[in-house]
């Protein structure tokens, strides 16, 4: 005897081998016994054989007419044998009546399951809602199919263009424009990115990047509404300084600004000023709002998005030839020694006297000329030398003294690197910009000045909040131990990093929301001294504080993760724009090289058994602007010496192009038929 029988909403038959009240045991034709509740059993017979049932069954089910069926039943609850002799004839034959279960089963619009082998008919108004439901659904897969077609073909729709990055990244995976793509990449046996690719949906690389970043980060675009700047009410003296800012060219938000005092006294006052838009904007402010939506300005070569609207900024950046409002920290050094000697925090306005620009002033602000007893004639700012000189010197000392705590010199070994635009003057690029790539050297005189200037204020100040109670944001570092990062939090651990007890980013209010967060605090600080905690807009403890650090640190991941990925495009564009089939580098890593001129690491081929920091010639393969990919072929060992790295070289991340992480999944598979022969062998 044989028997047909459900099992978890799916139909198998087989051959009945012992049977007891509640149970049976089946064979099914790959010899696999299973054991079936006998309410699951719902026909037996004893020819035909099983498989040859399930076959005629499944030929005649489709010629089973629902509407007619659906007339044809009656009200209550009903068997599908009973519907069979209805439709067909009183004698139904088994092939009819599984024809009419397979049937039913498959028709949950027109039939209700009401138990195994039992169905109820759907009324008529849930029918017809069923009905048209149906249709529409019928539609949508017609419009996948077209679709589907169309970027087979080559061609990309309207709507799956418009839809293109929310398909690639964060699908509706029951879209139809999603459904669409992962029919045609299926079908051409073709990724989904290179299928859109050729079907024209990605017609820019750079706007690919670009877009897929602000769709990311910001999905309303990055205009801001129309916020204007308060004013700062505060009656604040006025510093008797002289100070200037030492920034890059492109630079508008001037966050920072130094002065000297007492040169040729004894005791040298050094000012570190930082723009004050703490003192006007306050914590649930609208303008807060959208700093705190930001968290900080977003840059990338020739364009940025900033945290703060233009007009904002403008209001409280260090412009040269203004009195502007400013949180300052004045350090006492010993002239002789440098040793510091006292420390004071003051809400000023101070009178901002020249923007020096960096970029323009390298080549002439040299350790030489620093070092030099009369700064020659026509230097270009000979009136600063004596200020510049002392400056360069303390930078020098403040350097050492914190190597002495971090165990070990820091590694200026490599440049950085300045990209420019022709051309773009600060508008949103297109991509296809001419770029120029220029090395400016770490460490630099007037780079190191700057450094050190904002760890003393970053660490003066994060001591300082940590003894008066007042809560801030810190950045620490337990060790220089390979795998130990820098993390964010609300207590003053030490740096081993930087080689401070506290550190507390505090000096780019304009651009940083944690810098906004934390001059709040130093400005409450200074303002109620010993009682500042009370006073504190953020109090110890306080969970919002959490809630910045999080947000700020996927923020600025994302942030500094887009910066990498354009200054990679821009340096691939480079190398196309300048023909440059060859590279020279060193090998830092079994198959990577690291160019010695422009910011490229890349994987190698032929680099096997050659030393860490060996020199060679690189051999550049095709470029994909794209996946931002390159790879190279060692053509050559230079006779140079090999380049001396340490540990922190081996333990830094590289930017290396990967294969870019999509979201559509061409291998998810459909739901499988209800109907089944025997399954058990897959």
């Amino acid at each position: 005897m044989f028997a047909l029988f459900e099992e978890s909403g799916k139909f198998q038959a087989g051959r009945v081998m012992s049977e007891a009240e509640s149970s049976a045991q089946v064979e099914l034709a790959s010899g696999k016994r299973v054991k079936v509740k006998s309410a699951n059993i719902l026909l037996k017979f004893d020819k035909p054989a099983p498989d040859e049932l399930i076959r005629e069954a499944q030929a005649l089910a489709p010629s089973i007419e629902l509407e007619l069926a659906w007339e044809f039943a009656p009200e209550e609850e009903f068997g599908f044998a009973d519907l069979a002799r209805d439709y067909f004839s009183d004698k139904a034959s088994l092939a009819q009546q599984a024809a009419a279960l397979f049937r039913l089963f498959d028709a949950p619009h027109y039939f209700r399951r009401s138990g195994k082998g039992r169905f109820r008919k759907a009324p008529a108004e849930i029918l017809q809602q069923a009905l048209v439901a149906i249709e529409k659904k019928k539609q949508v897969q017609a419009q996948i199919t077209g679709w589907a077609e169309e970027l087979a073909a080559g061609q990309c729709p309207a709507a799956i263009r418009e839809q293109l990055y929310r398909i690639l990244f964060k699908p509706d995976k029951n879209a139809p424009e999603y459904k669409a793509v992962v029919e045609a990449a299926r079908a051409t046996q073709l990724s989904p990115l290179a299928l859109l690719q050729r079907a024209g949906a990605i017609t820019s690389a750079y706007q690919f990047h670009y877009k897929r970043f602000l769709f990311e980060n910001f999905p309303k675009g990055y205009a801001f509404p129309p916020l204007s700047a308060p004013e700062i009410k505060d009656d604040l003296p006025v510093a008797p300084v002289q100070a200037f800012s030492i920034d890059d060219s492109s630079t508008t938000e001037i966050d920072d600004a130094l002065s000297v005092q007492g040169l040729g006294t004894g005791e040298v006052v050094v000012g570190v000023h930082i723009a004050a838009p703490g003192l006007a904007l306050q914590p649930g402010a609208p303008l807060d709002g959208v700093a705190r939506q930001r968290l900080s300005t977003v840059y990338m070569p020739g364009f940025k998005i900033t945290m703060l609207p233009d007009d904002v900024v403008q209001a409280y950046t260090l412009q040269e030839g203004v009195e502007c409002p400013s949180v300052s920290l004045y350090a006492t050094f010993d002239e002789a020694t440098l040793a510091l000697k006292a420390t004071e925090t003051r809400l000023e306005r101070v009178p901002i006297t020249i923007n020096l620009r960096h970029d323009l002033l390298d080549a002439a602000v040299t350790e030489e000329w620093l070092t030099a007893s009369h700064p020659g004639d026509g230097h270009p700012v000979a009136a600063l030398h004596p200020q510049l000189a002392f400056l360069h010197r303390l930078a020098l000392q403040l350097k050492a003294q914190r190597e002495i705590v971090r165990g070990k010199p820091e590694n200026f070994n490599r440049p950085d690197y300045n990209f420019r635009l022709a051309g773009n003057n600060g508008a949103e690029p297109t991509g296809e910009e001419r770029v120029e790539i220029t090395i400016r050297r770490r460490g630099a005189p007037l780079d190191l000045i700057v450094a050190e200037a904002m760890i003393l204020a970053n660490s003066t100040w994060g001591s300082w909040l940590a003894e008066l109670g007042v809560p801030a944001i810190y950045r620490s570092q337990a060790s220089l131990a390979p795998g130990v990062k820098v993390r964010m939090g609300t207590k003053a651990l030490p740096h081993a990093g930087i080689g401070v007890k506290s550190y507390a980013w505090t000096t780019s209010p304009l651009r940083r929301y944690t810098d906004l967060v934390n001059q709040w605090q130093v400005i409450a600080a200074a303002r109620h001294g010993r009682t500042a905690a009370l006073a504190a807009p953020f109090k110890p403890k306080d969970a919002e504080l959490f809630s910045i650090i999080s947000a700020f640190d996927a923020a600025y991941t994302a942030y500094n993760g887009h910066q990498a990925t354009m200054e990679r495009y821009w340096t691939l564009k480079y190398l196309q724009q300048q023909g440059i089939g060859e590279i020279v580098g060193t090998q830092f890593k079994d198959g990577l090289v690291r160019a010695d001129d422009i910011p490229l690491v890349l994987p190698v081929l032929g680099g096997a058994g050659l030393p860490r920091g060996a020199h060679v010639r690189v051999k550049l393969g095709d470029i994909d602007l794209i996946t931002l990919d390159v790879k190279g072929t060692v053509v050559e060992r230079l006779d140079l010496p090999a380049e001396p790295l340490d540990a922190e070289d081996e333990g830094e991340e590289e930017a290396v192009a990967g294969p870019i992480a999509i979201a559509v999944d061409v291998n998810e598979t459909e739901d499988s038929s209800a109907v089944t022969g025997d399954n058990s062998g897959s």
